[in-house]
């Protein structure tokens, strides 16, 4: 198993002012490398408290970057369908060569419908915009002279620059939130795979893990090579009692900002989305100790998150990549570290 942290804003400008919120998850990606995480992760959202402080992760992971020498740097995820893929492709291929090569490119579909009205694309293409964007930005990094005549985008005869520092391009994982088909197409391609199973069943994740090892042993790629992140929010502390009730009020906090975004599914339909309407009129209620119970939330002492990550790692094998969300909702940054060092020094151990 390995282990990073994932830095998906959830706070708003009267909890934290940009540069505030910069500085605290700078400070956290640097200690990522000091305690030994393996990677961090940022996401791509917009406008909302539910991610809008990162518009772009490319930015952010560059600064990443400048200021770390070996932890990995992955997007979690870019979104090909608001991009141009020659645009996408080349500040990608920039950053990879900033980073001397420590760049995962992980592509995600999106899924909020004030991002699409904004950016006027309907919703009902985004899958055919995100496979044409993934391959198009594939090219663009393992090919010279790419001519592009998509449905979408068409350019060329074009040579990118730079070319990726990892060749032939940087490792590319997908985002997958209840498709099995995705799981079972990016297995096919030899991508990584990138989940949340927290919104899922034990037994519908392993069946989607499944369907993805067999595609990808299927496809003739390389045993053991596969990548796939699964990703908690974290919260530790020495005393359980704190844990609980400062680990409940943070996934509170942040719980109320993903509501506000998705409320827009209220009025919002799509082909593309089966069933994503359901998230605007979800009841409101209190999951949290059912979340805990099912180990969709890691929270609690060091012994006891240990407990928790045994069972996952039962569940779904020990090739797994875990993504610690270990900045929730508005909490001080130094709970935050405080949660690192205790993962670091008495709970990862147990798993490397």
């Amino acid at each position: 198993m390995k282990f990073g942290i994932n830095l998906a804003p959830t706070v708003s400008p009267d909890e934290k002012s940009g540069g505030q919120y910069y500085e605290e998850s700078l400070r956290l990606a640097i200690l990522a490398e000091e305690l030994g995480f393996s990677h961090v992760k940022t996401v791509e959202h917009y406008f909302t408290t539910y991610g809008g402080y990162s518009p772009d992760p490319v930015t952010f992971l560059a600064a990443v970057a400048s200021r770390t020498e070996r932890i990995r740097l992955v997007t979690g995820a870019v979104l090909p369908v608001f991009s141009h893929p020659v645009q996408l492709a080349g500040k990608l291929a920039m950053l990879d060569n900033i980073s001397k090569g420590r760049l995962d490119v992980g592509f995600g579909r999106a899924f909020l419908p004030s991002e699409f009205e904004a950016f006027g694309i309907s919703m009902d293409e985004s899958r055919e915009r995100f496979d044409e964007g993934v391959e198009a930005c594939r090219r663009l990094w393992a090919e010279e002279d790419v001519t592009w005549n998509g449905t979408f985008h068409q350019f060329g005869p074009v040579t990118m620059l730079p070319r990726p520092y990892q060749r032939p391009y940087p490792r590319i994982l997908v985002a997958t939130a209840r498709t099995p088909k995705s799981c079972e197409a990016a297995g096919t391609a030899g991508f990584g795979l990138m989940m949340v199973p927290a919104i899922n069943t034990v037994e519908s994740v392993q069946g989607m893990l499944g369907l993805y090892r067999d595609a990808y042993a299927a496809a003739g790629h390389t045993p053991g090579a596969q990548e796939v992140h699964l990703s908690y929010n974290c919260y530790l502390a020495e005393d359980a009692d704190e844990a609980y009730r400062l680990g409940k009020a943070a996934a509170a906090n942040a719980g109320a900002k993903l509501a506000g975004a998705v409320a827009g599914w209220s009025t919002t339909r799509s082909s593309a989305y089966e069933g994503y309407e359901k998230l605007g009129s979800r009841p409101k209620g209190d999951h949290f100790d059912e979340h805990l119970a099912e180990n969709k939330v890691l929270i609690g002492t060091p012994e006891h998150v240990a407990g928790q990550l045994e069972a996952i790692r039962g569940w779904y094998g020990d090739d797994i990549t875990v993504s610690l969300q270990v900045a929730t909702g508005n909490m001080p940054v130094e709970e935050s570290v405080r949660t690192m060092e205790l993962l670091a020094q008495r709970v990862l151990p147990k798993f490397l």
